[in-house]
């Protein structure tokens, strides 16, 4: 049992030399509750289910590119 805590430890140092810094800090979230069409649900599960990433992080994905772009809406 010893020799299985051993080799789960962490090393003593650690090489973080390559690392990349994290986007995502200081960027804090907003829980809120809307109401979505069921075809754009499945859409946006379909593709969580397609690329393996959780379909409310696509969707927050696809509004932050929106704001970022500032799209408009166009009601034709």
């Amino acid at each position: 049992m010893a020799d299985m805590k051993e080799s789960a430890a962490m090393p003593a140092e650690v090489d973080f030399s390559e690392s990349i810094p994290n986007p995502y800090v200081g960027r804090t979230r907003r829980r809120i509750t809307i109401n979505v069409d069921g075809d754009t649900v499945d859409y946006f599960k379909a593709e969580a289910r397609r690329t393996g990433v959780p379909y409310q992080t696509i969707m927050n994905l696809y509004l932050s590119e929106c704001a970022a772009e500032e799209k408009r809406l166009s009601f034709v």
